[in-house]
């Protein structure tokens, strides 16, 4: 299936979920991703959801790494240049909504992306070869290419993967796991 015909497909399924089944589901990716074995890095890159898109709630997720000790990265978008600046998340942080309802730091300590060890990224469908569909602007495509080497890239996701994306870009960055409330999925790196 193409990005633009799953990008419709998962919408929709998302916009019938209830904020009860958000949160359940949420907790229990939160849940599988304890039991991954990705907890001996110290920089975490993670993506605030857009609630009014009905991402996964990645609230959990937070209270994980803090209990964890860990180096929590947020991100602020520049949508000029797709460009993505990423700030220490701090007791001193201040968010603010964009005006694509996305949380972002006002401000803070930045982190060069050179330090990010993983990154939790959002999307709306992903298939069994761990490529990816977001919403099509390109910005964790260019953030995670930006990345070291062997950044973790785990994808969050309500639903289970499709077959396959028929219309993956040479720039697409494939993920290394994707969690979903029942399945883990580890993809295979190219040699």
């Amino acid at each position: 299936m193409q990005k633009k015909e799953l990008r419709l497909k998962y919408r929709a399924l998302r916009a019938a979920l209830s904020p009860e089944e958000i949160e359940e589901r949420s907790l229990t990716i939160a849940n599988q991703l304890v039991r991954l074995d990705i907890w001996d890095k110290l920089y975490y890159h993670i993506f605030l959801p857009i609630s009014e898109h009905k991402e996964v709630d990645t609230e959990f997720l937070l209270q994980v790494l803090a209990g964890k000790d860990k180096e929590i990265v947020v991100s602020k978008s520049d949508f000029e240049t797709r460009k993505m600046t990423h700030f220490l998340l701090t007791d001193n942080t201040k968010f603010r909504k964009n005006e694509y309802n996305i949380p972002e730091p006002v401000d803070g300590i930045e982190v060069p992306t050179a330090k990010i060890d993983v990154v939790f990224v959002p999307l709306l469908a992903f298939d069994q070869k761990g490529h990816r569909a977001g919403y099509g602007k390109g910005f964790y495509d260019l953030f995670l290419s930006e990345c070291k080497e062997d950044v973790l890239k785990i994808g969050l996701s309500f639903f289970e993967a499709e077959a396959a994306i028929t219309d993956v870009f040479e720039n697409d960055v494939a993920l290394d796991f994707c969690v979903t409330p029942n399945t883990v999925y580890r993809f295979k790196k190219k040699a």
